[in-house]
């Protein structure tokens, strides 16, 4: 149990915080959120004629400030609550299991209401950011990313940031057929998610057996790029084994004749 000594530095102390908090948030009136607008905390008229860089500054600097003015009303709000449990004598007793609190912790922090082994604060939270459903791994870059790899690298999260607009037009790229402004970006042609044309319509089974084709529109686009080059596939011509089942049929034909 706390002494009385003990409960008036406790006290002391909580009203040393209380007049801090009071003053920092005086000063500077709450993070600057007493004004009507973002405008005028940074002596803006308007907000047409300022990049869009800027403006995102400017949000985030005010989402700061909000975060910092909650956490500061959140602590006076403990620190009037401590009090209070001081004068009704509830104070320095966990509220989950109503044992007392070592004065240590207490010391440490006057407006906590938990004892160490039933502390909210000591578990660690399972939720992840919802951007992580959606990121894939490797986005930093590699001491080999000078070599021909397969994973996501720096490049392929520039394709992805490209792919919603740049500052090129068509005009720009010498050299080349650009039709659509979307496609305005290095290596715009490149496949995304897979390697070869032919993965967008062929499949196997989970063993690496039974390979089909499915018909759609890449398939019928392969096909027609390898009529027009000439080509029976993406490597060259295919070169037939002796022992092809036609090739068997065409020698037994030649000996009928």
């Amino acid at each position: 149990m706390l002494t009385e000594k003990q409960t008036q530095q406790l006290k002391t102390e909580l009203y040393s915080q209380q007049r801090e908090l009071l003053t920092h948030l005086e000063q500077n009136d709450h993070y600057g959120l007493e004004d009507e607008s973002v405008q005028e905390s940074v002596s803006e008229l308007s907000n047409y004629d300022n990049h869009p860089g800027d403006n995102a500054t400017y949000l985030y600097e005010r989402e700061k400030d909000i975060a910092l003015n909650e956490h500061a009303e959140k602590e006076l709000k403990d620190i009037v609550q401590a009090l209070y449990r001081m004068d009704q004598g509830s104070y320095g007793r966990c509220e989950e299991c109503n044992k007392e609190i070592p004065f240590e912790r207490l010391e440490a922090l006057p407006t906590t209401v938990y004892c160490k082994e039933h502390s909210p604060d000591q578990e660690e939270h399972e939720q992840r950011p919802v951007e992580e459903e959606v990121l894939q791994p490797g986005l930093r870059r590699r001491s080999d990313e000078s070599i021909s790899t397969a994973f996501y690298d720096s490049e392929d999260s520039w394709q992805d940031v490209a792919r919603y607009g740049t500052s090129e037009t068509p005009s720009d790229f010498s050299g080349q057929d650009i039709e659509q402004y979307d496609d305005t970006y290095i290596n715009s042609d490149e496949n995304v998610s897979y390697v070869e044309d032919y993965e967008n319509f062929t499949g196997v089974d989970m063993y690496g057996n039974n390979v089909t084709v499915y018909p759609n529109a890449q398939h019928d686009e392969y096909e027609e790029d390898l009529d027009e080059s000439g080509m029976m596939s993406i490597v060259g011509e295919i070169h037939y084994s002796e022992t092809d089942s036609y090739l068997e049929d065409e020698e037994n034909h030649n000996e009928l004749e």
